[in-house]
């Protein structure tokens, strides 16, 4: 079995680990306009308050990174995506990760910020590893990469792990070491497939195994098109969290979902005499009291 990997994240002034022996890493996932028609409509009309709160508010409830998405339909994604940056680092002091699939916004964002940056992501189709690649190695950057390609999303755990292979390989070429390089099992939906979790918990195995690397996924694409969703999202977390997962992008103001992510750091050793399970419930408490 591979060693497991230490991936290392860094804003102006602030050093996030990521590691399996570590508590799990929370990376917020709210700054992002897709499906949030009030932040799209807020960002839209050049007013990056909600952006700033969002921003404070992920950070109170536990989030180590925040994840910054710019992709507003017509708008300069460059120049937004740096705007966005700027405004969320005035108000929060942690490490970002850039979210874009395009060239030009990612490069302007890396050429903007300050410390150690993740990207999300690059995959294994061709068009993808030379374009993004290249940026992340310059910038000195750590990346998400996720196990699609150009024959799309693989159906099996096997087929998975050989598009991460190839993603790893790829960035080593380029002088990218493989702590820095934080592979995505992709979780889809299980309404649309029965197995659908079960691949990217195997997934998940396969990957540490081989190669001890650090695992991130947006969690909530499981229970897309069921009922109780926040139920389902907590539970496959604390079972991802088993097979490996070290740096879910997520939702940290769902508390079933952060609670289940402090019960599995709990249940696997990684909170010393559980103070960080009280700490969170005392502050559960205080707001229940002040509600």
């Amino acid at each position: 079995m591979a060693e497991n990997q230490l991936t290392q994240l860094r804003s102006k002034s602030r050093n996030v680990k990521i590691h399996r022996d570590l508590g799990t890493v929370v990376i917020g996932e709210r700054i992002n306009p897709t499906g949030r028609k009030a932040v799209l409509e807020a960002l839209q009309a050049g007013n990056f308050e909600m952006v700033r709160q969002d921003a404070l508010a992920q950070v109170a409830a536990g989030a180590a990174v925040l994840d910054v998405n710019a992709g507003v339909p017509g708008a300069d994604e460059p120049q937004l995506m740096v705007e966005i940056l700027r405004n969320v680092q005035v108000v929060v002091d942690v490490p970002l990760c850039i979210d874009t699939a395009n060239p030009a916004a990612l490069a302007a964002a890396l050429a903007h910020y300050e410390g150690k940056a993740l990207v999300n992501s690059v995959n294994g189709e061709a068009r993808s590893l030379e374009s993004v690649l290249p940026l992340v190695k310059e910038h000195g950057a750590a990346v998400i990469g996720l196990c699609m390609d150009d024959g799309g999303i693989p159906k099996t755990a096997g087929e998975r792990l050989v598009v991460a292979a190839r993603i790893i390989e790829r960035a080593g070429a380029l002088g990218i070491g493989v702590e820095d390089v934080v592979i995505d099992p992709l979780a889809m939906a299980m309404s649309a497939e029965s197995g659908a979790g079960r691949v990217t918990l195997e997934t998940i195995g396969l990957v540490v195994k081989e190669f001890g690397v650090n695992i991130s996924m947006g969690a909530s694409n499981v229970s897309f098109g069921l009922p109780d969703r926040k139920y389902v999202n907590a539970t496959f977390m604390a079972m991802a969290i088993q097979a490996g997962l070290t740096c879910p992008i997520t939702n940290p103001l769902q508390v079933e979902v952060s609670t289940a992510i402090l019960a599995a750091d709990l249940a696997l050793g990684r909170d010393e005499l559980g103070m960080r399970w009280i700490k969170a419930y005392r502050k559960r408490e205080k707001a229940l009291v002040k509600a």
